[in-house]
């Protein structure tokens, strides 16, 4: 916790006034980030009002987080949601299936071995977003790929600063859309999810672009190559198609 970036949020706008932000989004800002050096070394804890803000983001203060994919088995579909108005950061946009935070408020979200932390953050967060039963998505179905540390600012005063692992996953689910987390979701494959990219009036998340022009693509069309005899598809075949003992540098 004596990192300079560290101490300079301490004193930084961590009292910065939310009254003007959706009073259930504003609550969960309160929630304890895991703050990461840039090899992913655990440092300490600050809420996300701290974490998000780009003023301490410029310092250099930095966070966990993980983006969650899932894919539907019997023909690959990717789904994705498109996050709400009334989120704080990177409203209306549309996105991969989750992305979120583990948490230091819960001891199994800071396990590191076998990313078991982030694990059980994305099962936990899909149950909240979604609202899809985390009896679909067991912890040891997700599929670590790498993770990669990107910067991105969002709407003035607000951003990302992350080192973001990426999980795979394919499951039947069943989708109960929290209104106050997403405002639509869909499925959609290689062909139709570029259309999206290609259509102006779209809008996507930074991080949500940054592994699709790098990564996305190629690793969808190795989970498809890789079906099983029954003619589903399986994150699990994915294993060891990428590095991820170490940290992808994107900024």
């Amino acid at each position: 916790m004596s990192s300079p970036a560290v101490l300079a949020a301490r004193a930084a706008l961590a009292s910065i006034d939310l009254t003007n932000y959706d009073p259930e989004q504003s609550r969960l800002m309160d929630e304890k980030c895991i703050l990461v050096d840039e090899q992913d070394n655990a440092i300490g804890a600050m809420d996300k009002k701290t974490c998000h803000l780009m003023e301490n983001i410029n310092k250099g203060l930095l966070h966990r987080a993980f983006s969650a994919f899932i894919f539907r088995p019997s023909d690959g579909k990717l789904l994705l949601q498109q996050r709400a108005s009334e989120k704080i950061t990177f409203p209306d946009m549309w996105t991969n299936t989750c992305c979120s935070h583990p948490l230091d408020d819960f001891e199994e979200e800071k396990i590191e071995e076998g990313q078991l932390g982030v694990r059980s953050a994305a099962s936990r967060k899909l149950e909240h977003e979604l609202g899809i039963p985390q009896s679909q998505t067991p912890v040891d179905e997700f599929q670590y790929l790498t993770k990669i540390h990107y910067l991105a600012p969002s709407n003035g005063m607000w951003g990302e600063h992350e080192v973001d692992y990426i999980l795979f996953l394919t499951a039947d689910v069943t989708v109960i859309p929290n209104k106050n987390e997403i405002q639509d979701f869909k499925y959609v494959d290689k062909a139709e999810l570029q259309a999206m990219f290609n259509d102006s009036s779209n809008s996507f998340t930074p991080w949500f672009k940054l592994i699709a022009r790098d990564f996305l693509f190629g690793w969808w069309d190795t989970l498809m190559e890789r079906q099983g005899f029954d003619g589903r598809v399986y994150a699990k075949t994915l294993m060891g198609v990428a590095d991820g003992s170490k940290v992808i540098k994107m900024v």
